[in-house]
């Protein structure tokens, strides 16, 4: 048990304060830590030709949907600001591991004021992301984008029009606080 009664691992975050994995409603989750953790994590476990971060790809998604799904959409990946990109077939492998991330996503929604469910539209959306992704960040010259995402279902959506040019990482992570600001105001 730690020095204030919450129990289980947990990381210090950006901001000095406690993330617990198993007890995430003892922790203190911060926006300011959660655009700077997502602003360094890069997508694909850094598997693409230039870093490109979850920050980058929550605010592309979240200016994809309707605007009162924005703020939802920007914090769809937040748990891995504190356990990472991990690839979803290692995360099928690994058990217990997408309920704790699940339990961290919940209480960060709750903490910020939004219900549990994510919309199919902000499910579709990052879906098309990922799909413009693969093309732009990982596919070599010729190569079939749909390819390189083995067996993900994607719900056949297209790549978007636009092209992905990574940011840097302070880049992101002003983005990322620039919209959330814009969302919750």
């Amino acid at each position: 048990m730690s020095d204030d009664g919450s129990k289980g691992p947990w990381i210090r975050a950006f901001s000095g304060t406690r993330i617990y994995f198993l007890t995430p409603k003892k922790s203190e989750f911060r926006i300011e830590d959660i655009a700077h953790g997502l602003s360094n994590v890069c997508r694909f476990t850094g598997q693409v030709r230039q870093a490109y971060s979850v920050a980058q790809h929550s605010v592309h998604v979240s200016q994809l949907v309707p605007a009162q799904h924005g703020l939802k959409a920007l914090l769809h990946d937040a748990a891995e600001a504190y356990m990472g990109d991990t690839p979803g077939p290692l995360k099928a492998l690994i058990p217990g591991f997408k309920e704790i991330e699940d339990r961290i996503l919940d209480e960060i929604f709750h903490t910020f004021g939004l219900s549990l469910e994510i919309p199919p539209i902000i499910k579709m959306m990052d879906n098309v992301l990922l799909a413009t992704e693969a093309r732009d960040l990982m596919a070599h010259d010729g190569e079939d984008s749909r390819e390189l995402l083995g067996d993900w279902d994607l719900g056949g959506v297209k790549p978007h029009f636009s092209r992905i040019i990574p940011w840097s990482a302070f880049r992101a992570e002003h983005e990322f606080l620039y919209w959330f600001k814009q969302y919750t105001e």
